[in-house]
């Protein structure tokens, strides 16, 4: 043994410093330091070398046993090299049986979505597979998923919701060509339309439009939010200042504590999260703000944290909500309440409620004139609404969510 600790850790010069039995420290110009093992081939009479590892990771003693176990090989005739390759490869075959579906796609968003156009859209892939693929077959190892499973993540939403389906499909099909590519899938893909799931599904532009769920009427807003009210959890607490906001579902769920002023009682709802591409300011309402006081400490980032994840509530979870109560209407399906109360019960000017909604106002020349978001006058919009929905009504339909927790 020629090498000593000392010598290894003050060798600069570059050049290859030998230790014995086959065993070299290779220094380069920058001074980066490895363990080579080298010896002549027997076939060839070529010198060949294999990496050991950098000085960084593996230490001279380190290198000894592995140049030792290097050695045993070459006595009984097998290339260390394509041993090396060898094991490798079982330990990535093992390891392919481990990785979920789950892991993949986590590994796919996390390599893609530096390309992708906007954080919304690396939130919609991580929700969708999140809400629909993930229960199925997320935790199943990646090299396992079949047609079967991918038929049972979409063909139950094909006809209903179809624009859904479709890009679930279609990132599913992304995932495991991620998984094929790297190693972990040796199968075709059972999520690719032509010539697999064609033949067993419906063309997405032929299928039937599904109308959507009816919103609750405007009259009977009191009494829901008064059982609403009466419920515990989060997820009844988003639902709520989704309904006083009139916001979308991805705006509420999404919302952060920087993007809150309560001294002011403005909710700034960032471009990359509103549909129009525009940030939009929401005054909020007495009732507002007091839902989200209630939210203060839950999590030092969400206004609405998932209690099992700390990151925000899935865009499940308040549809879930209406589910358990058995109502046909959607969280969206609110801000036609909304705008079906403003209109209809109020003198507020149509621009005023259209842009509480965040809807683009007029043609692209009165947009370039009307340079206000009007926001004093929808201050007054929602909290005429907020006390709308706080008012009981002289005759009215109750619609019923006792007993039904978020």
């Amino acid at each position: 043994m020629k090498l000593t600790a000392t010598a290894v850790k003050n060798t600069n010069k570059s050049g290859l410093y030998g230790d014995g039995n086959n065993l070299y420290l290779r220094v380069t110009k920058s001074v980066t330091k490895s363990w080579i093992f080298r010896w002549r081939d027997r076939n060839t009479d070529k010198l060949r070398d294999l990496g050991l590892g950098s000085l960084n990771t593996t230490s001279l003693k380190e290198a000894r046993e592995k140049a030792t176990a290097a050695r045993k090989l070459l006595e009984n005739g097998l290339d260390p090299k394509q041993e090396r390759d060898r094991e490798r490869a079982e330990r990535r075959a093992m390891a392919a049986t481990m990785l979920t579906f789950d892991q993949c796609a986590e590994q796919y968003i996390d390599a893609q979505s530096p390309g992708w156009k906007s954080a919304k859209h690396t939130s919609q892939w991580r929700n969708t597979l999140a809400t629909y693929a993930s229960p199925v077959m997320g935790g199943l190892p990646v090299a396992d998923v079949d047609r079967t499973h991918v038929l049972a993540v979409v063909r139950p939403i094909w006809k209903s919701k179809t624009e859904t389906a479709t890009r679930l499909r279609q990132r599913i099909e992304a995932v495991l060509d991620w998984a094929a590519v790297s190693g972990y899938r040796t199968a075709s893909n059972p999520a690719r339309w032509k010539g697999q799931l064609q033949q067993l599904l419906a063309n997405p532009s032929k299928v039937k439009t599904v109308q959507n769920h009816p919103a609750l009427p405007y009259t009977q807003i009191y009494a829901f939010m008064s059982e609403l009210r009466d419920i515990k959890g989060t997820s009844a607490r988003c639902l709520e200042f989704t309904i006083l906001t009139a916001a979308r579902t991805s705006e509420a769920r999404n919302a952060t504590w920087d993007e809150i002023d309560l001294a002011n009682a403005i909710w700034t709802v960032p471009a990359s999260r509103i549909k129009s591409g525009r940030e939009h300011q929401v005054p909020l309402s007495p009732a507002a703000v007091k839902v989200l006081k209630a939210q203060q400490g839950l999590n030092d980032t969400y206004l609405f944290p998932s209690t099992r994840t700390g990151r925000p509530l899935s865009n499940m979870a308040m549809l879930q909500l209406l589910r358990k109560a058995e109502k046909d209407f959607t969280v969206h399906g609110f801000r036609s309440t909304f705008r079906s109360w403003a209109g209809g019960c109020t003198n507020h000017p149509r621009e005023v409620a259209e842009m509480a909604l965040a809807h683009r106002v007029g043609d692209a020349t009165e947009q370039a004139y009307q340079r206000s978001d009007l926001l004093a006058k929808r201050k007054q919009l929602m909290n005429a609404w907020a006390k709308f929905c706080a008012t009981k009504p002289v005759t009215g339909n109750v619609v019923s969510i006792a007993g039904k927790s978020a």
